[in-house]
């Protein structure tokens, strides 16, 4: 993992492909993923050494600012993010589960970093926009205070507005671990 990750979110497909262009033109970054997403909007995240990536996000942000609804750089994310977003995880130890849902992708993210850099916890998926009708939403798992110390920290770190719901369930149900997993 490079030491930095940004992401962008815009309300139209357009506005991100050209947002993202205007990145890849003024700084060296590696697209992680680049697509469009419920409800039509597009989510580009890349990542890079910390002032590469600063660069290009503000970069991003020029190319439509009306049409941008988040964005974000994270140095030093935790090393589990990366594969939470892409759902390769391996999760090995099942114990209580914490859900973080927010109103963007980008949110979910940095509530993700937050999260694993609270608390033992392992993030088990961050879910972005997908059949989500542009919400997003953070699971993870630990141990009982672990969890419930990581979604309090992540839901008091995220900007106003964007939270949307958080839950712990100290004890869930093996079905339900078999649904999640």
């Amino acid at each position: 993992m490079k030491k930095a990750l940004g992401m962008i979110e815009f309300k139209t497909v357009a506005s991100g492909i050209t947002a993202t262009d205007r990145m890849l033109k003024t700084a060296e970054v590696d697209v992680l993923q680049a697509n469009p997403v419920c409800p039509g909007k597009y989510l580009a995240t890349i990542c890079g050494e910390l002032s590469s990536v600063k660069a290009a996000i503000d970069a991003a942000e020029t190319a439509a600012p009306d049409m941008l609804i988040d964005k974000f750089v994270l140095g030093n994310p935790h090393e589990s993010v990366p594969s939470a977003i892409s759902g390769t995880n391996d999760i090995k130890n099942r114990g209580a589960i914490g859900v973080i849902e927010t109103f963007t992708a980008a949110s979910a993210v940095v509530a993700a970093d937050n999260a694993a850099k609270t608390a033992i916890v392992d993030l088990i998926e961050v879910r972005l926009a997908k059949g989500m009708c542009g919400k997003s939403y953070v699971i993870l798992t630990g141990s009982v205070s672990a969890v419930s110390a990581a979604v309090e920290r992540a839901a008091e770190a995220m900007e106003p507005g964007n939270l949307l719901d958080t839950t712990v369930i100290a004890g869930p149900d093996e079905r339900l671990w078999d649904s999640i997993l």
